[in-house]
């Protein structure tokens, strides 16, 4: 099972930007698909981004397309999140894990605030 670690966020002005990273254990993680979620207060978690086992291929959801990217080293055993031109509706706690079920344990995640 993988086990995940992200890391990154922080506080940050509108129009600003985050890279955040996701570290992972274990020797199966080259082999998976990966997405970051993100959850605000009193919503659920949503899907951002996801990449496929070999970074070939990518997907966004429509709020973030254009703004974020994911990318991933699979040598490295990691996944990052580049987000430019951040909103305050950007403003979550953004987790790692598999991009589908069954999904691994979720991490703390890591807190991004957009605010002026």
């Amino acid at each position: 099972q993988v086990q995940l670690v992200e890391s990154g966020g922080g506080l940050v002005q509108p129009g600003g930007s985050l890279r955040l990273s996701c570290a992972a254990s274990g020797s199966t993680f080259r082999f998976k698909a990966m997405g970051w979620y993100r959850q605000a207060p009193g919503k659920q978690r949503e899907l951002v981004a996801g990449i496929s086992s070999t970074g070939g291929s990518t997907t966004y959801a429509g709020s973030v397309e254009g703004r974020f990217t994911i990318s991933r080293d699979n040598a490295e055993n990691t996944m990052s999140l580049q987000m430019n031109h951040l909103k305050a509706e950007d403003t979550a706690v953004y987790y790692c894990n598999t991009r589908q079920p069954p999904f691994g344990p979720w991490g703390q995640g890591t807190q991004v605030t957009v605010s002026s």
